[in-house]
């Protein structure tokens, strides 16, 4: 009965929010594969290593990333594969590569409450955190990719 309420609820979607789900289910296999790989495969494609994308954007920007954020975490709880923290972030790079939008991914390590090692990822763009912002502040950064386009100004959408 779940499921035919939620199939419901997606009929009565428009379009353009239909296609942001149905491409954020496609990006978070495409993460879930890309985890799947040797981590030394996967860095080439995450940008340049150990540098950060500018805090800027602009008000196109933020509206993109916040229905970006909502479509990847709304689309994670359906997937039938594990869509954790790296999988989103994986997921929210290539989307907002998509729309020429510069994205950093940040990957960190700690600890729980019993002293075990525990891994975090998340994704920001501008001032926005994408994905992963939930706890973020218990981790130190151990890594972190930038993924800066040089064709910003040629975004659909923008003059």
């Amino acid at each position: 009965m779940k499921l035919i309420k939620k199939a419901k609820h997606f009929l009565c979607l428009d379009t353009s929010q239909k296609l942001l789900l149905l491409e954020a289910f496609y990006y978070l296999a495409y993460g879930r594969i890309l985890k799947a790989l040797p981590f030394s495969k996967v860095t080439p494609m995450l940008g340049e290593h150990m540098k950060e994308s500018s805090m800027d954007e602009d008000s196109y920007e933020t509206k993109t990333l916040r229905h970006i954020s909502k479509a990847i975490y709304q689309m994670s709880r359906y997937t039938f594969w594990e869509s954790e923290c790296l999988v989103k972030a994986f997921a929210g790079m290539k989307m907002l590569e998509r729309r020429c939008i510069e994205s950093t991914l940040y990957l960190g390590t700690g600890k729980d409450e019993n002293g075990n090692f525990i891994a975090h990822a998340w994704l920001r763009s501008g001032s926005t955190y994408v994905t992963g912002s939930e706890g973020m502040e218990r981790f130190t950064v151990v890594g972190n990719f930038s993924k800066t386009l040089n064709n910003k100004g040629n975004r659909k959408g923008k003059r």
